[in-house]
């Protein structure tokens, strides 16, 4: 199916066509032995891109919303390197 446009003719976008370049994704898209982020580390990551989403946000409900998740990820990175500091003290 070509669909026309600007004069020109376009080809219809296949998502799978895309999906199969990308890298082959279906196959999984970590390869084995690749490391894995932590979840301390994302909990961090996701608490400063809320921090940041709430500073550029424009209404105070967004604001507040993002302020929020912010601390949400905040206090489950708190608790990810508690529950890892203990279970790294229990090994020990």
């Amino acid at each position: 199916m070509n669909l026309i446009r600007y004069g020109r003719a376009a080809a219809a976008v296949d998502i799978y066509q895309l999906l199969a370049i990308a890298g082959g994704w279906s196959g999984g898209s970590l390869a084995e032995g690749d490391p894995v982020e932590s979840n301390e580390r994302y909990y961090r990551r996701r608490a400063v891109e809320e921090r940041m989403a709430a500073q550029r946000a424009v209404s105070e409900s967004a604001k507040a919303w993002h302020a929020k998740l912010a601390e949400d990820f905040a206090q489950r990175a708190s608790a990810s390197t508690a529950a890892s500091t203990c279970a790294a003290t229990v090994t020990a």
